[in-house]
């Protein structure tokens, strides 16, 4: 029997954080006509959708810290993140198909890159959905120890809003100092 996951990663752009990937097997009962990129949906919508996929679905998230991605870079960051997510989920898929044109090093696991796959494929936007969902959380509730970055608006992205932020209160331990303009602030 043909097990597919769909995989996608959240929070390469921003100034801070983690990255967050996660890795959806769907089950066959799902209405997949429900599942859309997550930054076509609202935040409400994200997140009842979140906790329909999770019912509904074997999932998993991979996490790649602040600093791996300032160590290993970015993209091999989130390519971490996704493999992390892809070797937690509780049955290993026979067909993995990942949002982009990358795809982390695997060996025994086939892998397929599917660019704009988030809005083409229904289990790469559940995964879209749950890696959001589950760091919008993370980044909103840090937020609350970093008051006047405005993080639970923002989730970290470099807005004006955030960089003002930046300029009057400094960087913090969750900024990633390779990224610009962070690498230019002493």
């Amino acid at each position: 029997m043909k097990i597919v996951a769909g995989v996608d990663e959240v929070g390469r752009g921003s100034l801070i954080g983690p990255v967050y990937a996660a890795a959806v097997i769907l089950n066959k009962s799902i209405n997949k006509k429900l599942l859309k990129d997550s930054k076509s949906l609202t935040k409400t919508k994200r997140e009842i959708l979140s906790k329909y996929i999770k019912k509904n679905s074997i999932w998993a998230i991979g996490i790649a810290s602040v600093k791996e991605i300032e160590k290993i870079n970015i993209l091999n960051a989130s390519l971490l993140a996704m493999k992390r997510a892809i070797k937690k989920l509780k049955k290993k898929p026979t067909l993995i198909l990942i949002d982009g044109n990358r795809l982390p090093e695997m060996k025994n696991y086939k892998l397929k890159s599917i660019i704009k796959g988030d809005k083409k494929i229904p289990s790469i936007s559940a995964a879209s959905i749950v890696a959001k969902v589950t760091r919008d959380r993370k980044i909103t509730n840090l937020g609350k120890k970093f008051m006047g970055y405005y993080w639970d608006q923002n989730c970290g992205y470099g807005t004006k809003q955030h960089l003002k932020a930046i300029k009057n209160l400094g960087i913090t331990s969750h900024h990633r100092k390779t990224f610009s303009p962070i690498n230019k602030i002493k």
